[in-house]
């Protein structure tokens, strides 16, 4: 198994020697190959323009099919959402014992305000899950100062009844070996729980599913059966995570259109993943078993992307033997707002290079596949060549597809210029993209059908422009995914003093006088 001195390894720093050199290398692979990638296609389109524009319509093509490959899983797991948003699933569970069944929930939180935490408390109170057997931990940061405890110490005093049990922990700041952020105030605050929360009712940890969300993960009614319905009927329920689709309605309307739509591309990424299971990965707010959980020493403390990293650390502590089940179930987070529009693009650019930065885990993976001899070649290999086509593409295709297409025009010189090549190049590419681009109807009108009641302050008008947002696509799959992505690959390569703190998100919630 992959145990002792690599489970929990964060970066090359951390080893020594031959592993040490190993790891590093894997560390700046991603980078290289996107820059690789980028610079290949302007040398090439200065030196052999012919070949740059069979390979950028060849290039085009597949970005083509690949565009319609995931707008058929998106639109076949939005029908299986909305089926499992109207399924009965009490009643399904009355088919199964669940009386042993508990939920742990951690809600980390740092800095934000009280009404979202109460918000998100509130709605775990209004789930149809028997609240004895739910136990809540508000998982606060010491480093966030006296504000942060007396805000917990008022939600558990409102809440306590509500619950079998409500945990406020203090993480401390600056402990050896840990990196400030999620995976280490909820590692800390999943050991204080079941330490007074699990242990001292003398609960089974194997009967414990553990659910890591973030301050303002707000459940859907039926979350908790939905979830403790697939635990019970999974064909390995302790090797695996379930993942919910989460979306960002809690403020979506008063969120500006970039945010938006940056928001909904991730929901809409989340469901296509889920419709391919055996690529999936657990993702912000997830759930597994406790015994699983302690298995593998809880979240990492020393990385930024705990909650990819925790999938990694099962699968190769369990050689292979692990996966994640789609729930095709939402929960509801914030859209990213800052206190202007100015600050809301800041914003939204640091949030998705920190989500980016899961790009470390390729490092973490391709050292854990050299060390554990016991994983299936073939699974080595199929998870290698997703996860690096996965970051590849994120940093590249955008660019390759919105604004280097023309460069064989512009650096080939006159010689190519006057070949019927680069009279087409132009004409094709626009006409696959205009193909590639219709599938934005699709989006903005699943996009519409999930947004939650448009608020009386808005006019018809919000709604209108909740559909045309999608024009912005070209311009936000730039700005906000190859940009952060291209920057994480190559502070990752780069290493030291350059690579990710974490960033917490700042939670503001724009308040409107109506």
């Amino acid at each position: 198994m992959w145990t002792g001195q690599y489970l929990h390894v964060g970066s090359s720093a951390d080893l020594a020697g031959a592993d040490r050199r190993l790891y590093r290398f894997f560390e700046v692979l991603p980078g290289f190959l996107s820059w690789s990638t980028l610079i290949g296609v302007v040398l090439a389109s200065w030196r052999v323009p012919v070949w740059a524009a069979v390979f950028i319509i060849v290039f085009d093509l597949y970005w083509l099919i690949k565009t319609v490959f995931l707008s058929l899983h998106l639109r076949v797991n939005y029908r299986r959402l909305r089926e499992h948003l109207a399924t009965d699933w009490e009643a399904k569970l009355q088919e199964l014992q669940t009386a042993h069944v508990w939920q742990l929930v951690l809600l980390p939180f740092y800095e934000e305000d009280e009404d979202i935490v109460r918000g998100t408390l509130q709605a775990l109170k209004d789930a149809r899950w028997p609240s004895g057997r739910m136990l809540v931990v508000l998982a606060v940061e010491a480093r966030a100062g006296e504000e942060a405890a007396r805000i917990a110490a008022r939600m558990k005093e409102e809440f306590e009844t509500s619950f079998g049990g409500v945990l406020v922990t203090m993480h401390p700041a600056n402990l050896p070996g840990e990196l400030p952020g999620k995976g280490s105030n909820i590692a800390y605050a999943a050991r204080e729980a079941v330490r007074l929360l699990v242990d001292m009712r003398g609960i089974g940890h194997e009967h414990v599913l553990v659910s890591a969300f973030d301050s303002d993960t707000r459940v859907y009614p039926q979350y908790f059966l939905c979830l403790t319905y697939h635990f019970l009927t999974a064909e390995k329920p302790h090797r695996s995570s379930f993942q919910p689709v989460p979306v960002y309605n809690n403020n979506i309307w008063d969120a500006p259109a970039a945010s938006r739509v940056v928001a909904t591309s991730g929901t809409f990424w989340q469901m296509m993943q889920q419709e391919r299971p055996e690529r999936l990965t657990t993702f912000s707010s997830h759930s597994m078993s406790l015994q699983s959980l302690e298995d593998v020493g809880y979240w990492q403390k020393n990385i930024v992307s705990e909650d990819s990293r925790i999938f990694w650390n099962h699968l190769l502590y369990y050689n292979g033997d692990y996966r994640v089940v789609p729930l095709s179930y939402p929960v509801s987070l914030d859209a990213n707002i800052g206190q202007n529009f100015r600050k809301t693009l800041v914003q939204v650019y640091k949030q998705q290079r920190r989500w980016t930065w899961g790009v470390e885990n390729i490092a973490y993976v391709l050292f854990g596949f050299t060390k554990n001899k016991s994983i299936p070649a073939r699974t080595k290999l199929y998870y290698v060549a997703t996860q690096l086509e996965g970051f590849w593409s994120l940093a590249t295709n955008p660019l390759l597809i919105f604004m280097l297409g023309w460069l064989p025009l512009m650096l080939g010189g006159t010689a190519f210029n006057t070949t019927l090549l680069s009279y087409n190049l132009p004409r094709l590419t626009r006409t696959l993209m205009i193909i590639a681009m219709t599938g934005l109807i699709g989006s903005a009108i699943i996009s519409t059908a999930l947004l939650p009641p448009r608020p009386c302050r808005y006019g018809v008008s919000r709604s209108i422009g909740m559909v045309f947002q999608w024009l912005l696509i070209p311009v936000t799959i730039i700005v906000f995914g190859a940009f952060p992505g291209l920057e994480a690959q190559t502070r990752l390569a780069l290493g030291g003093r350059f690579r990710l703190g974490f960033w917490v998100t700042p939670k503001y919630r724009k308040i409107i006088n109506e």
